[in-house]
């Protein structure tokens, strides 16, 4: 018997900027070898801020020949129904894509009728996805999966007091009617057990994200790394000013080079796609480092892996209030095999992972002191060859299809415990 899980998911190709884009689109690339069909529910396209260079037509086959994406009508309130810049507040609860709801109800509905899935499944940070898939388990009775990946009230940004509130009634929901909810890290499974002590711990799942192999063979052969006069120094992805603050490792850099230690004839620093453009080009400015650190757009995602493979070094930055949180590229940086230098709190998820792969070129965040040290002995470990890198074997567990055989096995044993509840009933 095929089995079939419908996927509510606003994250997926051609929306940029996101990680979020990867883990479910992955997922259900490598569901089928593990049993699973999946069929994809998502927002027409319109409704992402960014969106990569290729058109829709050409971006949809990225997510797999086999894959089945039904879209349904979303509108985002700060675009597309705002007046003089503005939109009510009440028209962007629990997010800016809520009349996402209105379209994908129905369009679930006729899924769910035609196809019979076993499972639905939902995934954060739009919490649109989770209020779609909640209203269809309830209308069908189909267990729901909600892939939170963070807590729902977990971001460091405090959110308006009504969002607050509706996100503590969606977390409340998620405890109540989901047969599972799944974690990208340690840190986020402790928080949920901490904020829904009532949640059995069967519930709760950590399935983290992971690298596509298929990715990387896809990518453009770079260039050999190393050995040029500039080490360039790579950050991929997105900035946030309350979670990955680059003012201390801008002071760092800025102390080095009045030392004579680092300068634009030896280093450069790419921070590639930051979406915060506007915030970092003052601070580099004031700290005088504009000629060491270039600011570059995003690039789709095939060619930042290359770049990736392309670099001298690779940067990771996370702070200590995302000490539950391991960003999504740090298995596609152990995969690059590159230098890694991570800008985090040695107490942290991220710092664990890299320290369990054998990575140790680790400064603190909001040192920029030990953010000086460290860096000097990255270049040095770099340049000459013999910065840590994790074991082949190790990497491996990190892949998407691996990942995708955690999530099958949560899956079925889903499907099992809601068989054994169904069977005294259907003996009555």
């Amino acid at each position: 018997m095929v089995k079939r899980v419908l996927m509510v998911a606003f994250q997926l190709p051609p929306m940029r900027g996101d990680a979020g884009v990867q883990r479910t689109l992955n997922f259900a690339r490598h569901l089928p070898a593990q049993g699973w069909q999946a069929q994809l529910l998502s927002a027409g396209v319109r409704a992402y801020p960014q969106r990569d260079p290729a058109p829709p037509a050409a971006a949809e086959p990225d997510a797999g020949p086999a894959l089945s994406v039904r879209r349904s009508l979303a509108l985002d309130a700060a675009r597309h129904l705002a007046l003089g810049g503005r939109h009510p507040d009440w028209l962007a609860q629990p997010d800016r894509w809520v009349s996402w709801w209105l379209s994908a109800v129905p369009a679930g509905l006729r899924l769910i009728q035609r196809q019979r899935p076993q499972l639905i499944w939902s995934c954060h940070p739009i919490a649109s996805a989770h209020l779609i898939a909640l209203t269809l388990h309830r209308l069908t009775g189909i267990p729901w999966v909600a892939d939170q990946r963070v807590a729902l009230g977990g971001d460091t940004e405090a959110p308006a007091e009504r969002t607050r509130r509706i996100h503590h009634w969606l977390e409340q929901k998620l405890a109540r009617h989901c047969a599972a909810i799944v974690c990208s890290a340690p840190g986020a499974v402790r928080e949920h057990q901490r904020r829904l002590p009532e949640l059995a711990a069967e519930r709760l799942a950590l399935i983290q994200d992971g690298y596509d192999e298929a990715d990387f063979a896809a990518a453009q052969a770079p260039r050999p790394a190393g050995g040029g006069a500039v080490f360039r120094l790579l950050h991929s992805g997105r900035i946030y000013p309350h979670g990955r603050d680059p003012r201390h490792l801008f002071a760092a850099l800025e102390r080095l080079r009045a030392d004579g230690e680092i300068g634009a004839a030896n280093f450069r620093l790419v921070l590639r796609g930051s979406d915060a453009d506007d915030y970092l080009r003052p601070l580099l400015a004031r700290f005088g480092i504009e000629p060491l650190v270039e600011l570059a757009p995003p690039l789709p995602h095939r060619e930042a892996l290359a770049e990736m493979l392309a670099a001298d070094g690779l940067l990771l930055l996370q702070a200590s209030a995302w000490n539950g949180r391991i960003p999504a590229k740090l298995y596609e940086y152990l995969r690059a095999a590159r230098p890694v230098l991570a800008l985090t709190d040695p107490a942290g998820d991220t710092a664990a992972t890299l320290r369990q792969a054998g990575i140790d070129t680790i400064g603190v965040l909001d040192s920029s002191a030990d953010i000086a040290s460290s860096l000097l002995r990255f270049l040095r470990l770099a340049r000459q060859g013999q910065a840590p890198s994790a074991r082949p074997a190790l990497v491996a567990r990190h892949t998407r299809a691996a990942r995708a055989q955690e999530l099958a096995a949560l899956f079925d044993r889903l499907l099992l415990e809601a068989d054994r509840q169904a069977a005294p009933a259907a003996a009555k």
